[in-house]
């Protein structure tokens, strides 16, 4: 596409529009990560601009998000703990509350696992790692978005009635749920519906002049400030550059930062590759996935090193960006210039937005992330996916991200296997080589070898017409983990039953370490039974597997054939 002035009339127009929408969101998502609403800014402006010029999803912005949020507030709750004022507007003193990241201490190690999460989504765009993160199973990523959606609302119950926000995660929000509905504020919980009514009901239409969450926060705010006080506020907000912050290199903060960076880094990656693929349909565009990791992994290292909050591709603003006419890195550009004008210059308006109309906005954002396609179609889906789903969004509201994440990946990992056992064993041949039939003329002589004392009898006759020597075990298409347990099972027994058995591999297209350790017991038993083995067809990565594992010490050199043909004149050497 040629860049002209209609392209850059585009760019500047979705560019300005997506900073609009993006600002009330980066504010919201840096209160709910604890590192402060100005992080959440910092994160839009950082993230947003250089993921959009390293990127490789053209049209595509990038900024702070729910999940990522989330998961942000998980490790700031546990890598560190400030006890700080939350601001009171109508009170003379300030009460005080668990809230980490409202102070540039102690939150060394928060920010190291930050510029580590940057640096391995760095890592894995250089290793051409980003085709593989679309390989997370739906049910996990459904269930892991659902989750999310959960933990913002219930999160945020607390201010929507009018209370300072609770740190601790949804369990410590449900076990202080009782005493704050016995004894919530009015004027908050009526401000907090008040602008969760305007983003639900704001008229669609008119989202592209006013986009509903600046309404909802403006009016909110408005309110507020002159009718409905009394609400915990945001308190101060610093304005101006961020200052560079340095990652802690000690080597016990790297060891501790580890874990929380890789499912971080995961996270924000799926986030935004997800929204690559919706970019792609809108524009009928193909993105650079592992482009796209590089561009999220430089803007999400500058973030943490600038104390900001990381991000990933934002579907929204995205979405915002390219109906407005953005359509190249230009746009992106623009929103995070933008938001940096909005950030020097806003910050004593910022201060006074109480903690209520964020909840009231949070709670819309937390019910849209839930994916209710997937709940709705919940009685139709396979109970393995179901279930899968069911396990990723529990553990994720009532544990930790990390555990969902992994645990999520071993169910789906678990289902997955049930499903390819029954292929891979489907795609086991186990057959006998009748004698009269294989070995063609041939068998005459094999006969004539017997003493004429001996004549067969009728009987004998018909068992020598079904005499099968030989049998065939052909290994068609891949075989893994997930059939290793119950290949023994099935042909084991076939190889006990004749003097010689034929491995074929020539439709063999994948085998690995577990199949390996399933081949060699096969030839184990061959052994054993004194059942001699001939390989067939053996070639490529099955080859290089099977050899590397040493799977064949057992088996002659001579017994390795290419084709049916050489394995019949070999047999009748052997017979």
């Amino acid at each position: 596409m040629a860049y002209n002035l209609k392209v850059f009339r585009g760019d500047l127009y979705g560019g300005i529009v997506a900073a609009v929408v993006a600002l009330p969101l980066a504010l919201a998502f840096g209160v709910t990560s604890g590192l402060g609403a100005i992080a959440g800014l910092y994160g839009a402006m950082a993230v947003g601009a250089l993921a959009a010029l390293f990127g490789g999803t053209p049209g595509q912005t990038s900024g702070p998000t729910a999940p990522m949020a989330v998961a942000v507030a998980a490790i700031v709750a546990t890598h560190s703990e400030v006890v700080v004022p939350v601001a009171h507007p109508s009170a003379e003193s300030t009460a005080t509350a668990t809230i980490a990241g409202s102070s540039s201490e102690h939150l060394d190690e928060v920010f190291t696992i930050l510029i580590m999460a940057g640096l391995i989504q760095i890592v894995m765009g250089l290793s051409k790692a980003g085709r593989f993160v679309a390989y997370t199973p739906y049910s996990v990523v459904s269930g892991f978005m659902s989750g999310i959606g959960l933990m913002i609302i219930i999160i945020n119950i607390l201010p929507f009635l009018g209370e300072p926000v609770a740190q601790g995660g949804p369990r410590e929000v449900l076990r202080l749920l009782p005493d704050a509905a016995s004894n919530f504020n009015l004027n908050g919980f009526i401000l907090a519906t008040l602008t969760l009514g305007i983003a639900v009901f704001w008229p669609r239409r008119l989202n592209i002049y006013m986009p509903n969450y600046l309404v909802a926060l403006l009016i909110g705010t408005f309110v507020g400030e002159l009718w409905l006080t009394g609400s915990p506020i945001i308190g101060e907000v610093p304005v101006g550059f961020p200052e560079l912050r340095m990652p802690d290199l000690s080597t016990d903060q790297l060891v501790g930062a580890l874990q929380p960076a890789i499912i971080l880094a995961l996270l924000g990656s799926i986030d935004s590759l997800v929204t690559s693929l919706s970019v792609d349909a809108m524009c009928h565009t193909r993105h650079k996935p592992d482009k796209e990791l590089l561009g999220q992994g430089i803007g999400n290292t500058a973030a943490g090193m600038i104390g900001a909050l990381p991000g990933a591709g934002a579907t929204m603003d995205t979405m915002v960006n390219i109906r407005s006419g953005g359509r190249t890195p230009v746009s992106g550009v623009v929103r995070s210039l933008v938001i940096l004008g909005l950030v020097l210059g806003l910050g004593r308006y910022v201060e006074a937005i109480p903690h209520a109309v964020m909840a009231g906005m949070l709670v819309k954002i937390g019910w849209e992330a839930i994916d209710w396609q997937f709940i709705k179609r919940s009685l139709h889906v396979q109970k393995t996916h179901l279930t899968v789903m069911l396990i990723t969004m529990g553990l994720t509201v009532f544990v930790d991200i990390v555990a969902a994440v992994a645990m999520g990946l071993i169910a789906a990992g678990l289902a997955s296997s049930r499903q390819l056992e029954r292929l891979q064993l489907d795609s086991v041949v186990s057959v006998p080589l009748l004698d009269h039939s294989f070995l063609d003329d041939d068998l005459e002589d094999f006969l004539s070898d017997e003493p004429d004392a001996d004549q067969p009898t009728p009987e004998a006759d018909h068992e020598e017409a079904f005499a099968a020597r030989a049998g065939l075990i052909k290994l068609r298409g891949s075989f893994t983990v997930a059939s290793s347990n119950r290949l023994v099972e099935t042909i084991g027994a076939d190889i006990q039953d004749h003097e010689i058995v034929i491995l074929d591999f020539s439709e063999t297209i994948y085998v690995d370490d577990s199949a390996s350790m399933v081949v060699a017991q096969m030839i184990d038993i061959a052994v054993t039974e004194k059942t001699k083995c001939i390989v067939m067809g053996l070639h490529g990565l099955p080859a290089d597997t099977l050899y590397g594992f040493d799977v064949f010490q057992q088996v002659p050199a001579e017994h390795f054939v290419n084709t049916l043909d050489e394995a019949r004149e070999l047999i009748k050497r052997i017979l």
